[in-house]
């Protein structure tokens, strides 16, 4: 099993603020659905409780919370990390999504890394993992200048573990 950590983080590694995104990249979020869609998505609560309209659509949605009566229509709960994993060694890819803690847990075991770097910095109130360069090594990179649908450039990059 692939697992592959996909985030949009700030100059400053931020990826959030009061459990919402930084800002709208509708680019972003279209490549985020090209990418998962089909796929396993593991999340936390908290950044389960972030979205719209609940589970994400033709994904697997699994959440990881400390509650151990917590349902959530159209999602599996699991109470760690490595139950969530276990739950998915037949798959060949799976999608971590966040939020702060929940990569941190993650990274570690990460074989890929798609970032979506937003050319700012913004008050924020979490943070994404610090990508070391001895580790990850960037292997394509598609960058797009802000636009009228696009207030900030971005950059897609996508890591691989070198190490």
């Amino acid at each position: 099993m692939k697992i592959i950590l996909i985030a949009a983080i700030d100059l400053n590694g931020a990826i959030g603020k009061d459990n919402q995104l930084l800002c709208h990249l509708p680019a972003d979020l279209k490549h985020f659905k090209q990418l998962t869609q089909g796929k396993t998505v593991i999340m936390g609560r908290k950044t389960f409780d972030s979205l719209p309209g609940g589970a994400l659509p033709k994904r697997r949605n699994i959440v990881i919370s400390r509650q151990t009566d917590l349902t959530l229509a159209n999602c599996e709960v699991f109470n760690s990390i490595d139950s969530a994993f276990a739950a998915c060694k037949s798959e060949d890819e799976v999608f971590v999504i966040g939020g702060e803690n929940i990569y941190k847990q993650t990274i570690a075991n990460a074989d890929v890394l798609e970032i979506t770097q937003i050319g700012a910095r913004f008050d924020a109130d979490a943070y994404f993992p610090t990508i070391d360069k001895a580790i990850w090594t960037a292997v394509n990179q598609e960058e797009h200048p802000a636009d009228d649908k696009h207030a900030y450039p971005f950059t897609f990059i996508t890591y691989q573990r070198s190490k």
